[in-house]
């Protein structure tokens, strides 16, 4: 399936669920809409926090089409949108047309997919993946550096591993740095917070075998704790796990040396 194929599917309804197991060759992305007087706030909130918030593209005010993705609309082509008010979550969407304003301007920000298709890729496939799972996400006690008005903490996303790979997961996932780049953390989930690992803040609790160690990314779900704890007033976010897909590949995202 193709980036186009998999945006159709999603735009007739055919689609509504995560999107982890669509066009798997293609790169995604989260996204998050807020009025344009706060998109200054919101470019520099990625520029200085680019591993939970590595930014692919700002599409400007007026604009639904990414240059990431040919004929598409960013209002229709995710599966699932929350709307967030004055820092608390409102409603859910399948169609962002009803909420859209005019006065939105998009981010596409990396998504962990690529990485995950990296690993897959060298023999370390995730643990969620193979279960068909969505992968568990937790808010952490990480500070993200301000951005003007915005402020908030750091989401993450697990993988369990063997803790003699993690060397070798880390080296798999480094080159990735619109992506979410290589672990952020690894081991002992209290360092950052998570006080119990089968209680996930969003996805699905995946388990921890004997042997194991959490390893922890980054997470482009970070915005929306942004969009909490700053209390912002029209935030449009996509539903985690349910991704705009683009029509660049993986590989594209890998620097020009290692291609």
């Amino acid at each position: 399936m193709t980036g186009a194929e998999a945006r159709e599917s999603i735009r007739s309804g055919r689609h509504r669920g995560p999107t982890a197991a669509l066009a798997l060759r293609y790169v995604q992305a989260n996204l998050v809409a807020v009025p344009e007087p706060e998109a200054s706030h919101f470019r520099l909130l990625c520029a200085r926090n680019p591993v939970p918030c590595p930014l692919l593209e700002e599409i400007p005010r007026g604009c639904v089409e990414s240059s990431w993705a040919r004929g598409s609309d960013i209002r229709i082509d995710v599966p699932g949108y929350r709307l967030w008010r004055a820092g608390a979550p409102v409603e859910r969407f399948d169609d962002a047309r009803e909420i859209w304003r005019e006065d939105l301007v998009t981010f596409l920000i990396g998504c962990s997919y690529t990485f995950e298709w990296a690993l897959a890729e060298t023999g370390l496939p995730s643990r969620h993946a193979s279960l068909g799972l969505n992968v568990p996400m937790y808010r952490t006690n990480v500070p993200l550096a301000p951005a003007g008005p915005l402020r908030g903490h750091m989401v993450v996303s697990m993988r369990p591993y063997p803790e003699e790979v993690v060397e070798r997961v880390r080296a798999v996932t480094r080159p990735y740095v619109e992506a979410h780049g290589e672990p952020f953390a690894w081991g002992d989930p209290g360092r950052l917070g998570i006080r119990d690992l089968a209680r996930p803040d969003e996805g699905d609790a995946v388990p921890v075998a004997p042997g194991e160690i959490p390893v922890f990314w980054g997470c482009g779900v970070t915005p929306q704790v942004v969009a909490v704890e700053s209390g912002l007033e029209y935030v449009i976010t996509h539903e985690p796990g349910r991704m705009f897909v683009t029509d660049r590949r993986h590989e594209d995202l890998r620097p020009a040396e290692l291609h």
